[in-house]
């Protein structure tokens, strides 16, 4: 219903309206200003914002006021009163509710299954505030992070022990240093890169995807970026404490996770390239089921590249000190399964070996009659979320000739971002034309235009880790693309869509998430959290609050939170927010007050443990 107001009061309310979205772009300015950095100063980013002055014009359209029913005034006085979270104990600084160390001893250990994730009970989950460990500030802008970290902000030094030999970390002051080195690469990740890159076309944009396994602290996937090349990386909490959390740290993209016995959550035919640099992981273990699982988020045409033991064991055996015959054996079980699976040999230098993935079934029809070749029943390749591994080969999308790529041909990156993917070209996700794609993009553009125009930092460099929580078709990424920054695009299990696949498509990466339950992820690990409907599409399925105390879990003191969803869910989350320290802004679309879906711009106050308040938790 329209609004109705005399001439003098709209000119009033629009003088207030200005005002206040003045307000927030000050608000903004002010933060980048007093951004804590590396060394506990305001970081360079800030320095450039403050020499450069405030520009806070903003188009008059977006503002403060809301002018919907459901608004804050309305809210029933007996309903209102503010539920204040307190912090958790110190010793929750780490905590990640579904890889908890003691929970996960209880598990069998065969296949790795105390590794995968184990979440609490209702009952047994926190209800508090995980606070930062003392002197923590906020990392090193990048590139100069990838790097560089700040002891403080994850005070482990067992790895700089563990692997002084292998360059892959040291302790230098107030700061860890990352060299750049692996155990199978100590003289440093870019010269491992030329290697791989003399086999497999990485300067070109064919490849753009990676996953690399067991990954340490990252560093192929961090030296893999500035070839445009962007790596999903992931690694178990184990004894290796926070090498996921250094990688994020460092501003690389990394998960929580291990092959073991569920199938990884990515959808199939994601991944351009997939790696294993000495990952631990046994290849040829029960009945090549790794291998396989690889196979199935490998695209057509995509490469395997295994990366130490058992590669060149004739040598290597008394360096690694196993038996020579039981190296033979394993080689001879990855040989044999890359058999299987129809995948090339294309390499074999030293210790490392290069494995290409066939383009269709009609390269491997000897296959067909093999006895061994078991191929998987499910009708839904992507169906993965807690689903069990199977020794099966996924089968290829049909081709309609020999030299077809299964599942449709990409672009070359960066050209691949906004080109039609292959899974809406070939009408492979219903209800989702090519003509939806192309508006879903423009709506996007639109979108985070009047986001940059709220918050200028966006485009600064100083949010480097964002996570989009219902990622859709990757519009809101593809809007925001830029060396500066990586999202992880989520798509929630429970989305009336899967389109994982067609993110992974465009040359961005992602995951599939349940979020009535933790984030595989370390404690304030994202910078800037994008929140498109999620908690609408959350209503009734679990506790809303839960929700947002995860958000504040993985969001960086200082971090902002961009919240788009409907007034009446907005005015409610503004409310329990107001209990968690968080500053926050309403404000109306970019279309103007009356459309009922509004923006709740949230900025995450810096504290730390040790404060006088602290939870029973």
């Amino acid at each position: 219903m329209a609004m109705k107001t005399n001439s003098a009061d709209g000119r009033t309310r629009s003088s207030i309206q200005i005002f206040v979205v003045v307000g927030l772009c000050c608000f903004f300015y002010i933060l980048g200003a007093w951004q804590r950095s590396g060394f506990g100063k305001g970081d360079g980013i800030a320095m450039e914002i403050t020499k450069g002055g405030a520009d806070c014009n903003i188009v008059p359209n977006l503002n403060f006021e809301t002018h919907h029913a459901g608004e804050a005034g309305s809210v029933i006085e007996s309903e209102s009163k503010l539920k204040v979270f307190e912090p958790c104990r110190p010793r929750f600084t780490d905590h990640t509710p579904c890889q908890e160390q003691k929970r996960a001893m209880t598990f069998p250990r065969e296949n790795m299954i105390y590794r995968e994730r184990h979440c609490p009970p209702e009952h047994g989950k926190l209800h508090c505030l995980i606070p930062a460990p003392k002197g923590y500030v906020t990392p090193f802008p990048w590139p100069k992070s990838r790097d560089y970290v700040p002891f403080a902000n994850a005070p482990y030094k067992s790895l700089t022990v563990e692997k002084a030999i292998q360059n892959w970390i040291q302790y230098e002051g107030n700061v860890f240093r990352f060299p750049g080195g692996g155990t199978q690469f100590p003289q440093g990740a870019d010269k491992y890169i030329d290697q791989l890159a003399s086999v497999i076309p990485i300067h070109n944009g064919t490849v753009r995807t990676a996953l690399d396994t067991g990954c340490g602290v990252a560093s192929w996937g961090a030296y893999l970026l500035s070839r445009n090349v962007i790596a999903m990386s992931f690694a178990p909490r184990d004894s290796h404490e926070a090498q996921v959390q250094f990688a994020l740290e460092r501003g690389v993209p990394a998960v929580i996770g291990v092959l073991g016995t569920i199938k990884l959550p990515y959808p199939s035919r994601a991944f351009d390239m997939a790696h294993c640099s000495r990952c631990l992981i046994p290849w040829g273990a029960n009945d090549g089921i790794y291998l396989m699982e690889v196979d199935r988020v490998l695209r057509p045409g995509g490469y395997w590249v295994l990366s130490g033991p058992p590669i060149n064991w004739k040598n290597s055996y008394k360096a690694w000190q196993r038996p020579k015959e039981e190296l033979q054996e394993e080689q001879r079980k990855i040989e044999e399964t890359a058999k299987l699976l129809c995948w090339e040999k294309k390499y074999e230098k030293g210790e490392i070996a290069i494995w290409r993935k066939r383009l269709n079934a009609d390269s491997c029809r000897g296959r067909q009659d093999d006895s061994r070749a078991t191929f998987c029943k499910s009708v839904e390749a992507d169906d993965i979320w807690y689903e069990k591994m199977e020794a099966c080969i996924t089968p290829y999308p049909v081709v309609s000739s020999p030299d077809e790529v299964a599942g449709g041909e990409l672009k070359a990156f960066p050209e691949r971002l906004y080109s039609v993917p292959p899974r809406i070209s070939s009408g492979s996700v219903p209800g989702v034309s090519v003509e939806t794609y192309q508006e879903d993009n423009s709506k996007w553009k639109k979108h985070v235009k009047a986001y940059k125009k709220i918050n200028k930092l966006i485009d600064s460099g100083r949010y480097r880790n964002i996570m989009d929580m219902n990622a859709g078709l990757g519009s809101f990424a593809a809007a925001l693309e830029s060396p500066k920054l990586w999202v992880m695009n989520v798509v929630p299990t429970i989305a009336e869509k899967n389109t994982l696949g067609v993110i992974y498509e465009r040359g961005l990466i992602g995951i599939y998430h349940d979020w009535c339950e933790a984030f595989s992820t370390y404690p304030r690990t994202y910078d800037l959290i994008h929140a498109h409907g999620i908690l609408s599409l959350y209503k009734d399925k679990c506790n809303v609050e839960d929700i947002l105390l995860e958000m504040d879990r993985i969001l960086r003191p200082e971090g902002a939170v961009i919240f788009r969803d409907e007034v009446d869910v907005l005015i409610k989350v503004k409310k329990i927010v107001a209990g968690m320290r968080w500053d926050t802004k309403m404000v109306d679309h970019e279309d103007g007050p009356l459309v009922p879906e509004k923006i709740l711009v949230v900025v995450k106050q810096y504290w730390v443990a040790g404060g006088n308040s602290t939870s029973t938790q």
